[in-house]
């Protein structure tokens, strides 16, 4: 007979075997078992002849499995059989195919297994899954089938997420289950690579008592997590602390277990690098080594700089890496950037001082990327010609922002990728340049020459404005150029789980409206009046927002008016409830900006009643905005308090990590920083306590010294507002961690308030 036979019939085998392999699903510890001895059949078969070749597939879908439980519930996710396939040289893809009750996704990572998951719960089954927000409750018991097989592949091969301000706008003291949640929502929709700072001061509080400093010190210099973000970039240090040995051993254990769940995945953990941050008096502790003072930063004194030229750097860099290793595992992609926001290189050689970034970061981790922020004028050409540019990420803060923007010739050829910033602080404010994003990313994409390898989602803060996050994911796994308007009927239909008119309606608004800005001045809405420091003429609350509305506030009321038309059946989902605060708020709120200018009129000419009674109405909707918000648990301060004082050991660390999560919110530093800086109010945030107790008592104490000077004829006695909000900081009265009160009858609340007081222009 020969060998003919053998081998046919040996590859027979090796074909069945694949084809078990092919449709695995794995799901607890017995199927993990089975999964294995299919691995261990094919490894048999490959002792066979050297002509027979078996792929198997890298990895273990279990842990996709685990998140589409978590997601989705238990039951919903077993409908799901996931499906490993190995990436080639496309890139990361799924296919998602299946009949009723048995879907079937097919993927090239347990992350793009969940995208390929989230994908068919938008275009398929209808529901949407956002950040926040959801529509779950409306999934069929039965998951519906696919018409056909659907396959996407990614058009880039790096999908960013997280600014490094994000962990202090968003929540220093959040635990595993919270971050672990916003992983399986990124994944859900298509991120492969995440911004990792927590813990991250445990390897430079490690590393320097290598280098000449006590425990006891560099725990003075090290700032309480919520402020942490900003020592990061070198841009303070110190405030809100002393941390404690506890809570830098704490943090460093969560931000281990967050880079295990990202890897599991197959998602790329981005950790900070080392670049040359130092303690006080690095110099005169340390023979040889140069440093450069790098000044101020809104009122903060400045870490100083480690000349990454000199003799000193590659010690500390080495030390740093190895012990970021140990503790955190490995990555290939570390974020940093030199001299920013002001930083000065003094009479240091940035080209050579960014070479020998580089160079301590490829002795550290070969074969590593080094990431840094595109934004204001970083990175300069001068950095980039020091660096292999093959192996950098920029990723560009400013893509939506300003016009006439040429990345390839300003970055010389340098890889990045097409970034927003659509928020910052973490404002709840509506609203992104989306329109620019899906006219602005494919013609990048597709241009001769084009650099564009990525996406970067970079809010300062995350957790609102989940239509902005939904769509900006999306631009990564089109074809082709997004159609903005159908996207935005598409979302209507899906974010509450049902087609609707009245939904289609108020997104539609909200699409000509906040989610139609023009690129050219900013990427973020304007912020909200109510929360600003008080004033006749004020026209934001924080320092650096826009001065004006940068939509037209009638169509956030024309979105109210049809959103509260909704069908029953779909008011009943997650997702409505949270729109439906945050539009009324919004819409609340941009009448600030009628209601001041009147305000300011009435005062000014001495017509004392009728500043009586628009300073009632301001009053009124202050109230109205504190109940509102109170509805939602989205909007709570209390969550974020008591998450702080979680963290302490004793009493007194509780108080001092609520003052570093309170202050965040308002003084943000102490009174030089906060009022010489204009760092005050620069995360104002419309939240249930920070309406009732900050922001309307300061406009009440505001309106009560005018109303005095109307009537005595003198001039408005001047207020402290620093020491008001500084004593507010300090405090410890416990806020609500459950909502109270109707959402729906609150909007309507809302919607009758505002058609009885007809708005003039805003401006």
């Amino acid at each position: 007979m020969g060998r003919g036979p053998v081998v046919r019939c040996r590859r027979a085998f090796v074909a069945v075997v694949l084809a078990a392999v092919s449709v695995v699903t794995v799901s607890g510890a017995g199927a993990a078992h089975r999964a294995s001895g299919t691995v261990a059949a094919v490894e048999a078969v490959r002792q066979g002849p050297p002509a027979v070749s078996v792929a198997v597939p890298a990895f273990d879908v279990a842990p996709a499995r685990a998140s589409l439980a978590r997601l989705l519930g238990q039951r919903t996710a077993a409908q799901f059989t996931l499906v490993p396939v190995a990436k080639g040289a496309g890139g990361d893809h799924f296919a998602v195919s299946g009949s009723a009750g048995a879907i079937q996704v097919r993927g090239t990572s347990p992350a793009t297994l969940l995208t390929g998951a989230g994908w068919y719960l938008k275009e398929v089954a209808g529901v949407d899954l956002g950040w926040p927000g959801d529509s779950l409750g409306r999934l069929p018991r039965i998951l519906p089938a696919v018409a056909g097989t659907v396959t996407r592949s990614a058009a880039v091969p790096h999908r960013y997420a997280l600014n490094d301000t994000d962990e202090g706008y968003s929540g220093a003291y959040r635990d595993f289950a919270t971050y672990r949640h916003d992983i399986d929502r990124m994944a859900l929709h298509g991120v492969n690579e995440v911004f990792v700072p927590t813990g991250a001061e445990y390897p430079y509080y490690r590393a320097f008592q290598q280098f000449g400093y006590s425990a006891a010190e560099l725990r003075e210099w090290i700032p309480g997590p919520a402020h942490q973000g900003w020592w990061l970039l070198q841009n303070m240090s110190g405030f809100a602390g002393p941390v404690s040995e506890q809570l830098i051993e704490a943090r460093a254990a969560l931000g281990r277990r967050i880079a295990d769940h990202l890897r599991s995945l197959g998602m790329t953990p981005v950790l900070p690098g080392y670049f040359g941050t130092v303690p006080p008096e690095f110099a005169a502790r340390n023979p040889g080594a140069v440093t450069v003072p790098q000044g101020r930063w809104v009122g903060f004194e400045r870490p100083a700089w480690l000349d990454p030229t000199g003799p000193v750097f590659e010690r500390v860099a080495e030390a740093y890496y190895r012990i970021q290793r140990e503790r955190f595992g490995d990555t290939g992609l570390f974020k940093m950037d030199l001299l920013h926001e002001g930083g000065t290189p003094g009479p240091v050689d940035v080209a050579a001082a960014a070479g020998a970034v580089q160079r301590a970061l490829e002795a550290a981790r070969p074969g590593a990327t080094w990431v840094m922020l595109g934004w204001q004028r970083n990175p300069t050409a001068e950095l980039l010609s020091g660096v292999d540019r093959r192996r950098v990420l920029i990723l560009d803060g400013l893509s939506d922002r300003y016009d006439g923007l040429d990345r390839e010739t300003q970055w010389g050829g340098a890889p990045y990728a097409f970034g927003t910033i659509p928020n910052f602080g973490g404002h709840t404010t509506i609203g992104a340049n989306t329109g620019v994003w899906t006219s602005r990313f494919h013609a990048w994409l597709t241009k001769p020459g084009s650099a564009l390898s990525g996406i970067a989602y970079l809010p300062e803060g995350t957790g609102q404005n989940p239509a902005a996050f939904a769509l900006f994911a999306e631009l990564a796994w089109r074809p082709g150029a997004v159609d903005q308007k159908a996207w935005f009927a598409g979302y209507a239909a899906r974010r509450y789980g049902g087609a609707d008119p009245h939904a289609a309606a108020a997104w539609e608004a909200l699409r000509l409206g906040p989610y139609g800005m023009p690129s050219g001045t900013w990427s973020e809405p304007q912020d909200s009046l109510f929360t600003a420091r008080p004033g006749l003429t004020v026209t934001r609350a924080a320092r650096w927002s826009p001065t004006a509305m940068r939509y037209d506030a009638a169509t956030v009321e024309r979105a109210l008016a049809e959103l509260l038309r909704v069908a029953p059946a779909l008011r009943t989902t997650d997702a409505y409830r949270y729109d439906l605060v945050d539009v009324a708020r919004q819409a609340l709120t941009n009448r600030s900006r009628v209601l001041l200018p009147r305000i300011r009129t009435a005062y000014q000419g001495r017509d004392l009643e009728g500043f009586r009674a628009l300073v009632r109405e301001w009053n009124g909707h202050l109230d109205l905005l504190g109940r509102l918000v109170a509805s939602d648990r989205r909007f709570l301060l209390g969550p974020w308090l008591t998450d702080a004082r979680s963290w302490g050991a004793d009493a007194a660390e509780r108080d001092r990590l609520e003052y570093d999560a309170r202050s965040i919110l308002t003084t943000w530093g102490g009174r030089g920083p906060s009022e010489e800086g204009g760092l005050r109010d620069y995360a104002n945030r419309e939240w249930a306590g920070l309406v009732h107790d900050v922001y309307a008592p300061r406009w009440a104490a505001y309106f009560e010294t005018l109303d005095r000077a109307l009537v005595t004829g003198t001039d408005p006695v001047a207020v402290d507002w620093f020491a008001r909000d500084d004593a507010w900081a300090r405090g410890h009265q416990p806020y609500a961690t459950a909502p109270v009160g109707d959402t729906v009858a609150l909007a309507e609340e809302v919607r009758a308030v505002l058609q009885a007081s007809p708005a003039a222009a805003v401006r």
